[in-house]
């Protein structure tokens, strides 16, 4: 029933308004007494062997909500209770920016994609904070965090660090989103110094603090094999907990149903079908190179119980949804649970 009325909204208001509704629907459905534990109770599958044990924290289930749906944390308590094991909010920068002029996200039915052109709105920091605030104990809340497209190169990592320190009580986990940052799109060989520079930061604040929250790293899908090693190297060489592997392409490959108006000249990237084949290599390459020591987050074109499971055969620890999520609805997350429970028996 959820899918269906997604899709209602979808077809009649288009992809980030409707969007935006199904937010607003959640968020009242959580004012209304026992209404998140009638969510669970409809959409949730719970089993043992879905639950996973990483960064110290138990996960109900290995499939999380990526960052990019609810990203000024507005009905994060909700999702959860659709059956995802965890919510990544955000993309969140310090302050509210408005992003590029609408319509800027387009459904790509023949391809199974979305085309987005978003440039990171959000309301900032202050407003997702004082959402974050709230209680979400069973809820494990990630936070994507970013810097603002008018601040300089040499002052994006105080960007970072700023969202870092002031949500870092509220928030179980952060990933740290350089695959939209147009500074690291050109790969340079100064890349690795300025992402160890972002991350330096935030090491030497969390050494000081009572909690620990750990730190990841989201990468494009754009980079090359040798990048990915590069960027894997510095996981192995720093405090980096872990990679959230991959963000939308900037590549128009495999998405003929493209118009010419968002054609290749267009600002904007693709997330969906097209990615998986690549999203899954890079995931199985970062595993190969850390030998499975450390999480990874897989994610980019998991359209499909089966895409789940090559994801995480792959060597991804959890995976998260977006675009399988936004097409197939709550469904994909229930029959992806109930694939890997099958899975598990199989295995036994």
């Amino acid at each position: 029933m959820f899918h269906r009325i997604l899709r209602t909204i979808d077809y009649l208001f288009g992809p980030e308004k409707a969007q935006s509704i199904v937010l607003q629907v959640l968020h009242a459905i959580g004012y209304i007494p026992a209404g998140r534990w009638l969510l669970h109770k409809i959409y949730a599958v719970e089993h043992p062997s879905l639950e996973r044990e990483v960064f110290g924290m138990r996960f109900s289930n290995p499939i999380g909500l990526a960052a990019g749906y609810d990203r000024n944390a507005y009905a994060f308590r909700e999702l959860s209770s659709l059956g995802f094991g965890f919510v990544e909010v955000g993309t969140i920068t310090p302050r509210a920016q408005m992003g590029n002029p609408r319509p800027r996200i387009f459904r790509l039915d023949r391809d199974r994609a979305i085309f987005h052109r978003t440039g990171m709105a959000n309301r900032g920091l202050e407003k997702a904070m004082s959402r974050l605030r709230r209680p979400h104990e069973g809820t494990i809340v990630g936070c994507n965090i970013g810097c603002n497209a008018i601040t300089p190169a040499e002052s994006q990592a105080s960007d970072y660090l700023k969202v870092f320190r002031n949500l870092y009580q509220y928030v179980d986990y952060f990933t740290v989103n350089i695959s939209c940052n147009p500074a690291f799109k050109n790969h340079s060989c100064t890349a690795g110094e300025r992402i160890c520079e972002i991350l330096a930061q935030m090491f030497e604040f969390r050494r000081g603090q009572n909690q620990y929250r750990p730190i990841l790293l989201k990468i494009s899908p754009d980079l090359t094999d040798s990048e990915v090693d590069e960027v894997t190297d510095i996981m192995l060489s720093s405090q980096l907990d872990g990679i959230v592997a991959t963000d939308s392409t900037a590549s128009r490959d495999g998405v003929p149903s493209l118009p010419d108006s968002l054609g290749k000249s267009s600002i904007g990237t693709v997330s969906g079908a097209p990615l998986t084949r690549r999203s899954i290599e890079i995931v199985a390459r970062i595993y190969e190179r850390s030998k499975g020591a450390y999480p990874i987050i897989g994610v980019g074109g998991l359209m499909t119980p089966a895409d789940v499971q090559a994801m995480l055969n792959a060597g991804a620890t959890l995976v998260q949804l977006y675009t399988g999520f936004v097409y197939e609805g709550v469904k994909l997350v229930r029959e992806s649970c109930r694939a890997l429970i099958r899975e598990e028996a199989n295995l036994q």
